[in-house]
């Protein structure tokens, strides 16, 4: 059996206000762990054991077919390479790969799918007008039968929301399935079909959001899911 803990590859990219790049680190370390930096970094994934895409600005809609709403705000064009090549890599390889916030947003324009550009309502996006910028809240319904549902446990829970793009049902890409969904029809959770483990989420689980004490306790199994599906594999190889 394998003695060192896990290789976790987290992505990112700039530094958002509001953001923090160790939050995610954080959650990875407090399962057994170890999270390494991919900030830009030539990676061949057969070094990693798991890949962690995580938040961060808009992908450029040329990626799935469309014209920039006047509300997108791009990443740079080398993110969006970097980060669509890396996930292409690993689930050639059926790494497993846990998919935040624009993370999951890119898994499904990685497989085919594209975003609605714009909600129309503010409900997703984070409070920027206020010290901290704090993340708004809404209730998700994790569909029955799922994996997602399987490991939180709960048939709807409140999630933080820091967005203002999403996948919609008939945006969501082949092979892979919505799993959790607002009330007003954004898809908050998808699941690949094809893949042992790829899981990802809009909401941001990394965050401790510590005035709601319950949202990290019930974020912590998807972590926990996350790396026991690595550990499985690498229990295989070895």
């Amino acid at each position: 059996m394998n003695e060192s803990p896990p290789r976790i590859g987290v992505t990112r990219w700039e530094d958002l206000p509001g953001e923090r790049i160790e939050d995610y680190w954080r959650r990875i370390e407090e399962v057994g762990s170890e999270p390494l930096d991919l900030r830009g970094v030539e990676t061949d994934v057969s070094t990693l054991d798991g890949l962690v895409l995580t938040g961060g600005l808009d992908i450029a809609p040329e990626r799935y077919g469309q014209e920039p709403h006047e509300r997108t705000v791009c990443a740079e064009p080398a993110r969006d390479a970097y980060e669509l090549d890396l996930l292409h890599a690993a689930l050639a390889a059926d790494l497993p790969v846990l998919a935040i916030c624009r993370g999951s947003q890119l898994l499904n324009v990685a497989l085919g799918g594209s975003l609605l550009q714009n909600i129309a309502s503010a409900n997703h996006r984070a409070d920027y007008k206020t010290e901290g910028m704090p993340s708004r809240w809404h209730s998700v319904r994790v569909v029955s039968g799922s994996r997602l549902r399987g490991l939180l446990g709960v048939e709807e829970m409140e999630v933080n929301s820091r967005h203002h793009q999403g996948v919609l049902a008939e945006t969501v890409a082949p092979g892979l399935t919505a799993v959790a969904i607002s009330p007003d029809g954004v898809v908050e959770a998808i699941e690949s079909d094809a893949h042992r483990w790829v899981v990802g989420v809009q909401w941001h689980a990394e965050r401790p959001e510590p005035e709601y004490p319950d949202f990290a306790k019930l974020s912590r199994p998807l972590f926990q899911a996350f790396v026991d599906a690595v550990t499985r594999q690498l229990e295989e190889v070895h």
